[in-house]
């Protein structure tokens, strides 16, 4: 009998209210005319590990264990649109140093745990539609202000209406609270 796999990536998983605000940004781009991401689903991936075995989810969460980096302040105000995998997308005009330094923490930790991390370069941003023929008009929405005070071991749970994503392990940053996103 195979072990079982589960499908996981590390990412930036919001609080309610960054969840919330988020969602409100979604909506004021898309409107109704596409679907969109649902709001329990909206984060930012950091780092993607794949389908992993027991072994390999254990030795991510101890590596994760031991970054070290300070929390730090993102602010969601721009949107776009990748032709190629064709989703819409919310990130920061400005990506901080801090969120570079603990992608590529993360990356490093896939490696330590004889995982290959991705070959493209690290793009902060949250997808908010799939399948996104052509790129939606630019709208204004208000800037999402996000204190980043952890990150998560998520898993990719097939679910009736696609997947759902379930955070399985939190880790703090340095200097922020547990209850910040």
């Amino acid at each position: 009998m195979a072990e079982p796999t589960r499908r996981v990536f590390f990412a930036l998983w919001p609080d309610a209210p960054t969840r919330a605000a988020l969602d409100a940004a979604a909506l004021a781009l898309a409107g109704k005319r596409i679907r969109r991401i649902p709001a329990y689903n909206l984060h930012l991936t950091l780092a993607f590990a794949g389908t992993v075995d027991a072994g390999v989810q254990s030795c991510l969460e101890t590596q994760a264990a031991r970054v070290r980096l300070p929390g730090f302040a993102l602010c969601i105000d721009t949107c776009g649109h990748y032709a190629r995998p064709r989703i819409e997308w919310l990130a920061p005009t400005h990506t901080p140093p801090e969120l570079w330094d603990l992608a590529t923490a993360l990356r490093a930790v896939l490696a330590a745990c004889g995982l290959e991390p991705e070959a493209r370069m690290f793009q902060a941003h949250i997808t908010i539609a799939r399948r996104v023929a052509r790129p939606l008009p630019v709208r204004p929405f208000a800037p999402v202000p996000w204190s980043v005070g952890a990150f998560s071991l998520v898993e990719s749970v097939p679910a009736d209406h696609g997947v759902q994503y379930v955070p399985l392990r939190n880790w703090v940053l340095e200097g922020r609270s547990e209850t910040m996103g």
